[in-house]
């Protein structure tokens, strides 16, 4: 069984208090002008806690780390112990625990957890101890903190992948729309792999982590199917600028602009250097030319201000929140400590993008400027291990952050509350009617197409399972 992530701790995630940063572009070479953010460090001790023990049930026995400080923690190297000093679990090189995140790990490979037990979490090395848990009864079938990362342990619903259920608002609630998912593509037309979705009226999106952009159109029964004029019939290639590379394209979204105005794609590699970390936003033209390639006309290498993650753990999300939205909302800018401007930036999208990190579960915003430079205004704990998908809905004014199947399909919205920060609205569960699948994109229709209180949804699983890589159901609206 692969790492169960989870995520982060259940009292409220408050946006991180980071400094700005701002990077040059220049023609197709992407240099860090200023990197002013801070990165994961070797923090206190105290700040990384045992948050749920797993002895028994539905997954293998499993432990739970959440990080209760207010930075990013580099845990490679932590080792994870039961009562026997000669079982241990090492925790992967790479591995960083964001702010208020939870993370849990799989440790039945390495030892077993029993009955009469316990689990102890050192520094690298084995020889400084952190944190210890011990029990005299197995889970039942979780042993959770309550709150998360400083209260005392009880049993309490399994949550690994999500915030310990301890009965203060924040549990997961059921999917807001129908239970029931239908396929929504042709059966093995797009493959697997596909990560990232965003609807554009008739035209369906989809980012597939080969480096390949899709424009899915309608196909008459309610699902999609390629479009097959301009060369788009099995998706375009995607370049970085210069032509050289191959994007690890993850999502996708558009601007006020729509199309005309460029498809941003979000990238945590290239391809051709698979073992490097390359976060990234790329914009390319998708209105133009009848090639089967597309070359990026613009990067935004944001690599160097971010906390390091693994190389295949990086932007898996993206979205589009115009600038006129934030200000009446009164969201604060983290790079100045004070209301959101728009016009402190040169000329820009009109927007911030909102982008996902699956290896800290963070959220970052940004503004791009046309000329290159880049600043964070916002950094988001989302409360999960690992953000998928981003999606802006702008009827309900509400984000939704969604994670994959290491949080069990799990789905959440923020809203921007009256400190002008993106909080905590809601906990949902997957529909009822699908299965734990790897989806890692997610779309909403437009209000537009919002009938008898319900409009349509779709998710794209990179598992492709059963030959179909989208899914279909519905959302109250």
């Amino acid at each position: 069984m692969p790492e169960v992530r989870a995520p982060r701790g259940r009292r409220r995630p408050a946006p991180l208090r980071t400094a700005p940063l701002r990077l040059a572009v220049v023609g197709s070479v992407t240099a860090a002008a200023a990197v002013l953010a801070p990165a994961a460090h070797a923090a206190p001790a105290d700040d990384v806690r045992i948050n749920e023990v797993v002895t028994t049930g539905q997954v293998n026995d499993s432990i739970e780390l959440f990080n209760k400080g207010t930075a990013a923690v580099d845990i490679s190297g932590w080792i994870l112990k039961d009562e026997k000093n000669g079982s241990k679990f090492t925790v992967p090189a790479g591995t960083t625990l964001a702010a208020g995140a939870v993370r849990a790990f799989d440790v039945s490979g390495s030892f077993g957890l029993g009955s009469n037990d316990k689990a102890r979490l050192y520094l690298p090395g084995g020889g400084t101890l952190v944190d210890s848990f011990a029990w005299s009864s197995h889970s039942a079938p979780s042993w959770s903190r309550c709150p998360d990362g400083t209260g005392s342990f009880g049993q309490a619903p399994l949550t690994l992948g999500a915030l310990n259920d301890c009965g203060d608002g924040t549990a997961p609630e059921a999917w807001p729309g129908g239970s029931s998912v239908a396929t929504a593509d042709g059966s093995h037309v797009i493959g697997p792999d596909l990560s990232g979705l965003y609807e554009e009226g008739s035209v369906l999106w989809g980012a597939q982590n080969s480096g390949r952009l899709w424009r899915l159109v309608r196909d008459g029964s309610g699902g999609w199917q390629p479009d097959t004029t301009n060369g788009w019939t099995s998706g375009k290639s995607l370049r970085f600028p210069g032509g050289t590379g191959a994007p690890d394209s993850e999502a996708v979204t558009l601007t006020a602009a729509g199309a005309a105005g460029g498809a941003y794609v979000a990238s945590e590699r290239n391809g051709d250097a698979s073992g490097t970390s390359r976060l990234s936003v790329l914009r390319y033209d998708v209105t133009n030319g009848s090639g089967t390639s597309l070359t990026a006309t613009k990067e935004w290498n944001l690599t160097a201000g971010l906390p390091a993650v693994g190389s295949n753990a990086g932007f898996e999300a993206i979205t589009w929140i115009p600038d006129a939205t934030l200000t009446t909302a009164g969201f604060e800018d983290e790079s100045t400590g004070a209301a959101y401007d728009p016009d402190r930036f040169g000329a820009h999208t009109g927007g911030v993008f909102f982008l996902g990190v699956e290896g800290t579960g963070s959220v970052h915003g940004y503004v791009l400027e046309d000329g290159g430079a880049a600043t964070r205004v916002a950094t988001i704990a989302s409360g999960m291990s690992g953000v998928m998908e981003l999606q802006w809905e702008p009827q309900a004014a509400r984000l939704w952050v969604v994670c994959d199947d290491t949080c069990s399909g799990q789905h959440r919205t923020m809203r921007i509350d009256a400190d002008g920060a993106f909080a905590l609205a809601a906990v949902h569960e997957r529909p009822s009617g699908m299965p734990d699948l790897n989806n890692e994109g997610f779309a909403l229709a437009a209000a537009e197409e919002c009938t008898g209180g319900t409009k349509p949804v779709y998710w794209a699983d990179d598992g492709n399972t059963g030959g179909h890589a989208i899914r279909r159901g519905t959302v109250d609206c």
